[in-house]
Order: C-alpha cells, then structure tokens, then sequence
C-alpha cells in the first residue's frame, strides 16, 4: 500500500512540475512590447551611420527579462528589399529563431523558407542591443517584416565560454 502511495506521488510530482516548466518557458516570462512609432523598427545604413526608422504598421512584439534572444516581433511595411539592399546593411545567412506557438504572428518555419526561396531579406538593426546580441530584421517580398534577436560573434563566445578577442568590446560588468 505504501509503494502504491509513493508511486502517485511521485507520478503527480512529475505531473505537475513538468506542466510548471511548460507554462514558465512557453507563457511566463513573456510580455508584449508597447509600440514606440518611429524606433520600433530602424535599420543601419551602408554608410555606417545612425540607424534610421523605417515606415511600418500593425506592429506586435513579444520580449522577456529572462533572455537576451527571446525578442520577436512581426509588422508590415512599404519599403521594398530592393530598397532596402540599396540603403541598409544585409545580414546573409541569418535564420529566423522560433517564437511561442501563441505568437502566431511570427512563422519561423515560413520565414526561413522564403529567406531560402529569395523572397526575404534580413538586414542588422541594431548591433549590441545587448553584449553580443544584435537585433535582426527581415523584409518579405509581400510587405511583411519580422524581427529577432541573434547571437553575434562575440556573443557567441562570451556564452560559451571561448576567449573573447580584442576585436569584440569589454564583457559587461555583472
């Protein structure tokens, strides 16, 4: 009877605490971003110089405190790639990071086979939003547009422990 017992415990145990892990990574620490027009959505010119907004609507943006990587958001806008490639900084290579299934808005799956097909583009937004994490952008041939945010090299390196070169700014104090 005590085996019994103790077996349904721990089964309940299990139960509960893997559906806390589920609900804590895939709901809580999330939280809608506010929209802020005109800085929501900037792009780094060619030239080098100040990031610059680009026209966009229907903005919607998820974030957490948790993670520097777990920024996603999805807006419409008018500017062309071909635009685009004229005046911003291309990031090749990039693929998109998946989102909460509840944030239906942003399709990683999709996303990455139109950057494949060559019917989206993704372009750097801001470098070192955090230490080693630069926001990406990508536009669609159709108007959609989607951002992220992605490891950087030196990011890459400070996570997972490799020395970090001189090439890459000083780690944060903590």
């Amino acid at each position: 009877m005590t085996g019994k017992i103790l077996t349904i415990v721990l089964i309940l145990t299990a139960v509960i605490g893997g559906a806390a892990m589920y609900y804590l990574q895939v709901y809580a620490f999330y939280n809608e971003v506010t929209p802020t027009p005109g800085q929501d959505v900037i792009l780094v010119p060619v030239d080098g110089g100040a990031p610059q907004a680009i026209p966009y609507s229907g903005f919607q943006a998820i974030d957490a405190d948790s993670s520097p990587i777990r920024y996603r958001a999805c807006f419409q806008t008018d500017l062309t790639i071909e635009a685009a490639r004229a005046t911003f900084i291309e990031m090749p290579d990039q693929s998109p990071r998946t989102a909460p299934g509840w944030f239906d808005c942003f399709d990683a799956e999709a996303l990455g086979g139109e950057l494949e097909a060559g019917t989206a583009t993704t372009f750097l937004s801001h470098k070192n939003i955090e230490y080693g994490v630069d926001r990406i952008v990508a536009l669609t041939s159709d108007g959609r547009g989607y951002a992220w945010h992605e490891l950087n090299n030196c990011g890459e390196k400070a996570y997972d422990g490799t020395v970090v070169g001189e090439e890459c700014p000083p780690l944060p104090q903590r």
